[in-house]
């Protein structure tokens, strides 16, 4: 069973598990099927996509007949311009076959010189902004990348009222002292605020580097078991997070039943120490 936690501010229970769409990017309608049979049986109810990830909002698009209303649905859109977004997010309205979405986000805004565009006048807020009004999504929410990503979403909620933030978060990051002090500023002002915190990266074993990939993700993601259960334990020890599940649709279950064995009950200084023995390498550098 995965537990659920308020997803902020929304009224949106969601599990803590949150479906990561990015896995449907490049794989056949038939495989995208089967995934959501294995998120119906660990009773995901949070999807999160993006205009970018490939073809996951086309393959998203023919669930939401019959299963709308079984997902909490978000996505996103990397333009920076109030036409460019509001043209890609009818885009994505169009491709996920819905009237309205629930959350839709700035995807990867941490270059000052783009967060400058998207934020100002005539920037990419404005649209989703107007999209809210207009009913065609509820929330608002911003989501980030790289080691910069928390000074930067600290930055964002100055700026607007966001619903929800996306950074990394895994057992690496939370040995970098400058990442972590970041990190729990955002989140100290989440917390206040209401605002919810998801986080990517959690099974990230390190760069791919010369080696052959066997998986979707970008980088080199566990894959056995036992490790994966340590990586996303430590994640979910951090209270009041969410972990978004890696893009790889046959990793996936592998996540999907190490968040249903989570014992919250558990010290969250056992979870780090299981952790510790993971071979990891950092994801980012400076």
């Amino acid at each position: 069973m995965i537990d659920k936690l308020a997803f902020g501010r929304t009224g949106h229970v969601s599990t803590r598990a949150l479906f990561g769409a990015a896995a449907l990017g490049r794989v056949t309608q038939a495989e995208a099927d089967r995934t959501l049979d294995v998120l119906l049986e660990y009773g995901i109810n949070h999807i999160d996509t993006a205009a970018s990830y490939g073809d996951s909002e086309d393959r998203i698009g023919p669930w939401m007949a019959a299963h709308r209303k079984d997902f909490f649905l978000a996505t996103k859109t990397g333009q920076r311009t109030y036409q460019a977004a509001k043209d890609e997010f009818h885009h994505s309205l169009e491709r996920l076959r819905v009237d309205s979405v629930d959350l839709i986000q700035m995807h990867y805004l941490v270059d000052p010189h783009e967060w400058e565009v998207a934020m100002g006048p005539g920037g990419a807020l404005e649209a989703l902004i107007e999209a809210r009004d207009q009913k065609l999504v509820r929330y608002i929410g911003v989501t980030g990348h790289d080691l910069t990503v928390p000074q930067m979403h600290l930055r964002s909620l100055a700026r607007f009222d966001f619903d929800s933030v996306l950074l990394p978060y895994n057992y690496m990051l939370a040995q970098n002292e400058q990442y972590m002090t970041g990190f729990n500023q955002v989140l100290a002002v989440c917390q206040e605020r209401n605002v919810a915190v998801q986080t990517i990266k959690s099974i990230a074993r390190g760069p791919w580097g010369d080696k052959a990939h066997h998986a979707a993700t970008w980088y080199e993601p566990l894959t056995e078991q036992d490790e994966i259960d340590k990586a996303v334990h430590f994640v979910l020890s951090q209270p009041g997070i969410f972990l978004n599940t890696s893009g790889d649709i046959h990793v996936m279950p592998k996540v999907l039943s190490a968040v249903s064995r989570y014992n919250a009950e558990t010290p969250a200084a056992a979870a780090s120490e299981a952790a510790a023995t993971l071979a990891l390498t950092p994801l980012f550098t400076v």
